[in-house]
Protein backbone atom coordinates (compact mmCIF):
# COMPACT_ATOMS: atom_id res chain seq x y z
CA UNK A 1 0.00 0.00 0.00
CA UNK A 2 2.95 2.33 0.62
CA UNK A 3 3.89 2.09 -3.05
CA UNK A 4 0.39 3.18 -4.08
CA UNK A 5 0.35 6.03 -1.56
CA UNK A 6 3.62 7.34 -2.99
CA UNK A 7 2.19 7.06 -6.50
CA UNK A 8 -1.01 8.94 -5.58
CA UNK A 9 1.07 11.67 -3.95
CA UNK A 10 3.27 11.98 -7.08
CA UNK A 11 0.11 12.39 -9.17
CA UNK A 12 -1.24 15.07 -6.84
CA UNK A 13 -4.42 13.11 -6.16
CA UNK A 14 -5.59 14.47 -2.83
CA UNK A 15 -8.08 11.90 -1.62
CA UNK A 16 -8.37 8.61 0.19
CA UNK A 17 -6.56 5.62 -1.24
CA UNK A 18 -8.86 2.61 -1.52
CA UNK A 19 -6.68 -0.44 -2.19
CA UNK A 20 -7.77 -3.82 -3.51
CA UNK A 21 -10.85 -2.80 -5.45
CA UNK A 22 -12.07 -5.66 -7.61
CA UNK A 23 -15.00 -5.24 -9.96
CA UNK A 24 -15.85 -7.18 -13.10
CA UNK A 25 -12.50 -8.93 -13.09
CA UNK A 26 -10.45 -5.75 -12.87
CA UNK A 27 -8.23 -5.29 -9.84
CA UNK A 28 -6.97 -1.82 -8.96
CA UNK A 29 -6.69 0.88 -6.32
CA UNK A 30 -8.82 4.01 -6.42
CA UNK A 31 -8.28 7.47 -5.06
CA UNK A 32 -11.60 9.01 -4.07
CA UNK A 33 -12.84 11.96 -2.09
CA UNK A 34 -16.00 11.91 -0.01
CA UNK A 35 -18.57 14.60 -0.75
CA UNK A 36 -19.42 15.60 2.81
CA UNK A 37 -22.69 17.38 2.05
CA UNK A 38 -24.04 14.42 0.09
CA UNK A 39 -22.73 11.91 2.65
CA UNK A 40 -24.45 13.77 5.48
CA UNK A 41 -27.72 13.99 3.55
CA UNK A 42 -27.63 10.31 2.61
CA UNK A 43 -26.80 9.33 6.20
CA UNK A 44 -29.71 11.37 7.59
CA UNK A 45 -32.12 9.88 5.08
CA UNK A 46 -30.95 6.28 5.41
CA UNK A 47 -29.66 6.02 1.87
CA UNK A 48 -26.84 3.51 2.19
CA UNK A 49 -24.57 2.60 -0.72
CA UNK A 50 -26.42 0.62 -3.37
CA UNK A 51 -24.16 -2.31 -4.24
CA UNK A 52 -26.49 -4.34 -6.43
CA UNK A 53 -25.52 -3.63 -10.05
CA UNK A 54 -28.92 -4.87 -11.26
CA UNK A 55 -30.60 -2.03 -9.39
CA UNK A 56 -28.67 0.47 -11.49
CA UNK A 57 -29.94 -0.96 -14.74
CA UNK A 58 -33.44 -0.12 -13.60
CA UNK A 59 -32.53 3.57 -13.40
CA UNK A 60 -33.30 3.92 -17.06
CA UNK A 61 -36.92 3.09 -16.17
CA UNK A 62 -38.45 6.31 -14.78
CA UNK A 63 -41.54 4.44 -13.54
CA UNK A 64 -39.33 2.26 -11.32
CA UNK A 65 -37.20 4.97 -9.73
CA UNK A 66 -38.29 8.58 -9.55
CA UNK A 67 -35.43 9.48 -7.19
CA UNK A 68 -31.81 8.55 -7.57
CA UNK A 69 -29.08 8.85 -4.97
CA UNK A 70 -26.50 11.50 -5.68
CA UNK A 71 -22.98 10.09 -5.75
CA UNK A 72 -21.34 10.61 -2.36
CA UNK A 73 -17.78 10.30 -3.68
CA UNK A 74 -15.71 11.78 -6.47
CA UNK A 75 -13.33 9.38 -8.17
CA UNK A 76 -10.05 11.24 -8.65
CA UNK A 77 -8.15 8.45 -10.33
CA UNK A 78 -7.32 4.79 -10.66
CA UNK A 79 -3.97 3.16 -9.91
CA UNK A 80 -3.09 -0.19 -11.43
CA UNK A 81 0.12 -1.87 -10.25
CA UNK A 82 1.90 -3.76 -13.03
CA UNK A 83 5.33 -5.36 -13.17
CA UNK A 84 6.10 -4.45 -16.80
CA UNK A 85 5.08 -1.55 -19.03
CA UNK A 86 4.00 -4.01 -21.75
CA UNK A 87 1.04 -4.99 -19.51
CA UNK A 88 -0.03 -1.43 -18.78
CA UNK A 89 -2.54 -0.74 -21.53
CA UNK A 90 -4.38 -4.01 -21.03
CA UNK A 91 -4.35 -3.50 -17.24
CA UNK A 92 -6.07 -0.13 -17.55
CA UNK A 93 -8.60 -1.34 -20.13
CA UNK A 94 -12.06 0.08 -19.54
CA UNK A 95 -10.90 1.86 -16.40
CA UNK A 96 -9.76 4.67 -18.72
CA UNK A 97 -13.42 5.47 -19.35
CA UNK A 98 -14.12 6.09 -15.65
CA UNK A 99 -11.30 8.32 -14.40
CA UNK A 100 -7.67 9.19 -15.07
CA UNK A 101 -5.75 5.91 -14.95
CA UNK A 102 -2.10 5.45 -14.05
CA UNK A 103 -0.03 2.31 -13.91
CA UNK A 104 2.41 1.91 -11.06
CA UNK A 105 5.66 0.29 -12.14
CA UNK A 106 8.48 -0.78 -9.84
CA UNK A 107 10.94 2.05 -9.14
CA UNK A 108 13.72 0.26 -10.98
CA UNK A 109 11.66 -0.40 -14.13
CA UNK A 110 13.71 0.66 -17.19
CA UNK A 111 12.44 3.54 -19.27
CA UNK A 112 11.40 2.23 -22.71
CA UNK A 113 10.40 5.09 -25.01
CA UNK A 114 8.38 2.95 -27.48
CA UNK A 115 6.06 1.55 -24.81
CA UNK A 116 5.75 4.90 -23.05
CA UNK A 117 4.77 6.57 -26.31
CA UNK A 118 1.78 4.27 -26.71
CA UNK A 119 0.69 4.82 -23.11
CA UNK A 120 0.97 8.58 -23.52
CA UNK A 121 -1.10 8.39 -26.71
CA UNK A 122 -3.95 6.65 -24.88
CA UNK A 123 -3.70 8.93 -21.84
CA UNK A 124 -2.42 6.28 -19.44
CA UNK A 125 -0.21 7.72 -16.73
CA UNK A 126 2.98 6.07 -15.57
CA UNK A 127 4.51 6.28 -12.11
CA UNK A 128 7.64 4.49 -10.96
CA UNK A 129 7.26 3.81 -7.26
CA UNK A 130 8.83 1.72 -4.57
CA UNK A 131 7.77 1.08 -0.99
CA UNK A 132 10.33 3.62 0.20
CA UNK A 133 10.74 7.24 -0.75
CA UNK A 134 8.94 9.42 -3.24
CA UNK A 135 7.60 8.13 -6.53
CA UNK A 136 8.70 9.37 -9.94
CA UNK A 137 5.95 10.64 -12.26
CA UNK A 138 6.98 9.53 -15.76
CA UNK A 139 3.77 10.39 -17.67
CA UNK A 140 0.82 12.32 -16.25
CA UNK A 141 -2.52 10.60 -16.93
CA UNK A 142 -5.18 12.34 -18.96
CA UNK A 143 -8.79 12.58 -17.92
CA UNK A 144 -10.62 11.12 -20.91
CA UNK A 145 -13.97 10.62 -19.17
CA UNK A 146 -15.66 13.36 -21.23
CA UNK A 147 -14.94 11.40 -24.40
CA UNK A 148 -16.83 8.38 -23.08
CA UNK A 149 -19.66 10.00 -21.11
CA UNK A 150 -21.21 8.59 -18.00
CA UNK A 151 -22.18 4.96 -17.61
CA UNK A 152 -24.17 2.84 -15.21
CA UNK A 153 -20.98 0.89 -14.48
CA UNK A 154 -19.18 4.09 -13.50
CA UNK A 155 -22.06 5.18 -11.29
CA UNK A 156 -22.20 1.76 -9.64
CA UNK A 157 -18.44 1.90 -9.04
CA UNK A 158 -18.94 5.17 -7.13
CA UNK A 159 -21.36 3.32 -4.85
CA UNK A 160 -18.81 0.53 -4.32
CA UNK A 161 -16.15 3.10 -3.41
CA UNK A 162 -18.58 4.89 -1.09
CA UNK A 163 -19.24 1.59 0.65
CA UNK A 164 -15.51 0.96 1.07
CA UNK A 165 -15.01 4.42 2.56
CA UNK A 166 -17.84 3.81 5.01
CA UNK A 167 -16.04 0.68 6.23
CA UNK A 168 -13.46 3.08 7.68
CA UNK A 169 -15.43 5.84 9.47
CA UNK A 170 -12.30 7.93 10.11
CA UNK A 171 -12.03 8.44 6.36
CA UNK A 172 -15.50 9.97 6.07
CA UNK A 173 -14.93 12.26 9.07
CA UNK A 174 -11.63 13.74 7.95
CA UNK A 175 -11.60 13.28 4.19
Amino acid sequence: MQQLQHAARALGWDGQLIPDVEVLGARFAAVARIRHDVHQWRSRHGWAPELNPTWFRSWSEPSTHDHLPVAAVDLLGVLVPVSHARNALQACGTLLTLAPCAVVLPADHPYQPWSMLELDYYGVGVVNADFEGPADLVIAPEDRTAEFGSSMFGRWLLEVLYSKLLEHPQLTENA
